[in-house]
């Protein structure tokens, strides 16, 4: 019975993020796309870029193809610290360009602070998009944040998805992968009214936000950074789930490495700096978007739990042989995998990746173990240091 308890106890942790997860999946019932408003609004779209000629100009003829009226946005591309042609490529394909050149201030996080405080300056604009150079966008991503602009809302957040997820099994997973998260996860986030978070891509905000909460995340996940920040000053992120910014991930081993390491070494870092803070903060003015960007920061990994969960699972089903009978721990166990499995299958289906996405979640242990030991094998990294991430058939 002892026994029983301390593994009970154990598994609280474990619990706790399967019921979010459930709790999130149960929500995450996809929307109709809302009815489209008149263009009224500006829009500057930015595009940081570090080092990105080959592919630069492919994204901003994306972006000159949006739905909205040329004269109602304009497309800015931030060339940050690069060593290459991507200032001149962006202008040939139509866009205006911000050059940056500081070795010291290095990062996304300065790029944005740069264009936005130039787009504040200018005063052409109500509202700042940011686009990743690598991406893709919907054509109705201007129309699907214009009308939660005209709600109300100040921070809104497009479905952030893959745009290659046929180069590998690892994108495919990927794209499933991101569909739990950004996408089942953001809109059980958004029926719950809290943040539903912002992913790096696809993201806008207003010019009234933007003075009240400068852009002063400096950090390799700059974007969470500025999500806190945003929560601790009364303003939730809306999610925009009918449009989408489709990104291109990386297919190889090395490049997906570093990649990965970046954006877990940052989020982890994120966590013990942000997460028990805004908890009680949270709880302390009963303020729900804070305790929600705490839950969503103190949920491990996925790979995490779902190692929890089985380490729970063998433990108590011993237990349980060993005592004749079925100990309370493998109930708390039983419910955690059966929480896990039906949030996995809810991202899977909500991906699109059919039997595909199937065959390569059967992957995912060898992927679970790769990521633990990305986690343990972590070097440690620059505060906020722009890598550029080497895609297919580029030059580092």
């Amino acid at each position: 019975m002892l026994l029983d308890l301390s593994l009970l106890v154990l598994a609280v942790p474990v619990l706790a993020a399967s019921g979010y997860l459930l709790l999130l999946t149960l929500l995450s019932g996809l929307k109709p796309a809302p009815p489209r408003l008149p263009p009224r609004l500006k829009f500057d779209v930015i595009i940081p870029a570090h080092n990105e000629e080959a592919g630069i100009a492919n994204t901003v003829r994306n972006l000159s193809g949006v739905d909205w009226p040329v004269e109602l946005r304009r497309i800015i591309v931030v060339a940050d610290n690069c060593s290459d042609a991507t200032a001149d490529r962006a202008r040939e394909a139509g866009a205006k360009v911000l050059v940056r050149h500081n070795q010291e201030l290095r990062g996304k996080g300065y790029a944005l602070q740069l264009a936005f405080e130039t787009s504040l300056a200018e005063g052409f604009a109500d509202a700042v998009v940011v686009v990743d150079a690598d991406t893709q966008v919907t054509p109705n991503l201007l129309h699907a944040f214009a009308l939660r602009l005209e709600a109300g809302a100040h921070a809104v957040q497009a479905h952030y998805g893959v745009l290659n997820p046929e180069a590998s099994w690892r994108t495919r997973l990927m794209a499933v992968a991101m569909a739990l998260f950004h996408k089942v996860r953001s809109m059980g986030r958004e029926r719950l009214s809290v943040s539903c978070g912002l992913r790096g891509n696809g993201m806008c905000f207003t010019h009234a936000i933007i003075r009240k909460v400068p852009h002063e995340a400096f950090s390799i996940v700059e974007d969470l950074e500025y999500g806190i920040r945003l929560g601790q000053a009364g303003e939730r992120v809306h999610y925009a789930w009918e449009a989408e910014a489709l990104g291109e991930m990386v297919s190889g081993e090395k490049a997906s490495r570093s990649q990965r390491r970046r954006w877990e070494g940052g989020r982890m870092a994120m966590m013990r700096q942000h997460g028990l803070p805004l908890l009680a903060e949270g709880l302390r003015k009963g303020d729900r978007v804070l305790v929600d960007l705490a839950a969503d920061l103190l949920v491990p990994p996925l790979s995490w739990v779902v190692l929890g969960a089985g380490a729970l699972a063998v433990a108590s089903a011993a237990l349980s042989w060993m005592s004749g009978g079925v100990a309370l721990s493998a109930w708390a166990a039983a419910a955690s995998v059966l929480a896990l499995v039906t949030y996995v299958m809810r991202g899977w289906w909500v991906s699109g990746q059919g039997v595909q996405g199937l065959l390569a979640l059967a992957r995912a242990p060898f992927y679970v173990a790769w990521k633990l030991w990305l986690v343990v094998s972590r070097p440690a990294e620059k505060k906020g240091e722009w890598v550029r991430t080497t895609r297919e058939g580029q030059k580092p």
